[in-house]
């Protein structure tokens, strides 16, 4: 087992947490992704928590599942199914969920589960030097958490086929010049951006950030009239948040707003 697969930084209104299997290029094993399951539940539960950021150590953000798990000491390999229902999929939902901003930096390489894990945070920035990579035809594989959902969605499906049948890795400029990432920035510069964001929002109104996410998700699945209902909806509750009253305040008296991190 990883000695420490997740390092977890305490900020003030955020927290980093970096996948750290450098060795391994950051490859997920069940270790990494429990350590990574408690670590989102514990900023969740934290009232000052404003915002996450994630990223990886070394030379890649992460190429994705530890194929050394999947074969077992017969040399069987392992379906990969179990693995999607107990990790992945409650991770992707997760990350979706969360009632504040996903901030994902992406140091390197992005390769199979963990390239569809970057694209379901809210905003991603990558290293010009990244690259991202649907493997799995090149395993004979579908394109899992999440990715036959967020790569039409994102792109097309045009691209989304050519990326997931070909299985090519796609540069960062790229990626952002299809919208499928927010920014590239120089690699010197990642942290320091990415840093910035979480910044931002640790300091933004976290309760109309959480209904943003809501609405912009319920968007992929509702009709015009279906959306217009939930937006009145959510607006009725962000306005009777005291961070409302305080924007518009703020508006006014021609000032910063102090905004509160009440959920």
């Amino acid at each position: 087992m990883d000695e420490t697969p997740l390092l977890v930084e305490l900020r003030r209104g955020y927290r980093v947490l970096t996948f750290n299997r450098p060795q391994r290029l950051n490859a997920f094993t069940e270790s990494l992704h429990q350590a990574l399951a408690t670590a989102i539940a514990d900023a969740e539960r934290d009232e000052s928590c404003r915002a996450l950021l994630l990223t990886g150590t070394g030379r890649a953000f992460s190429s994705g599942q530890d194929l050394n798990e999947r074969i077992d000491a017969s040399g069987e390999v392992a379906v990969p199914g179990a693995a999607l229902e107990q990790y992945y999929n409650p991770l992707v939902r997760k990350l979706r969920a969360l009632p504040f901003p996903v901030v994902c930096a992406v140091n390197g390489i992005a390769a199979g589960a963990a390239c569809n894990i970057a694209l379901a945070c809210d905003i991603v920035i990558a290293a010009r030097s990244a690259s991202f990579l649907q493997a799995f035809a090149r395993l004979g594989l579908v394109p899992d958490a999440g990715g036959t959902w967020l790569l039409p969605r994102l792109i097309g499906q045009a691209r989304a086929r050519g990326l997931a049948l070909l299985a090519e890795p796609l540069s960062a400029e790229k990626a952002e010049q299809w919208g499928m990432i927010w920014k590239v920035v120089d690699d010197a510069a990642l942290m320091v951006e990415a840093e910035k964001l979480c910044e931002h929002f640790a300091q933004g109104p976290t309760f109309g950030f959480g209904l943003i996410k809501r609405a912009l998700d319920a968007s992929e699945v509702s009709d015009l009239a279906t959306q217009l209902d939930l937006e009145r909806d959510l607006q009725r509750q962000a306005g009777t948040h005291p961070n409302y009253a305080e924007g518009v305040r703020a508006f006014m008296q021609k000032r910063k707003p102090n905004f509160s991190g009440k959920r």
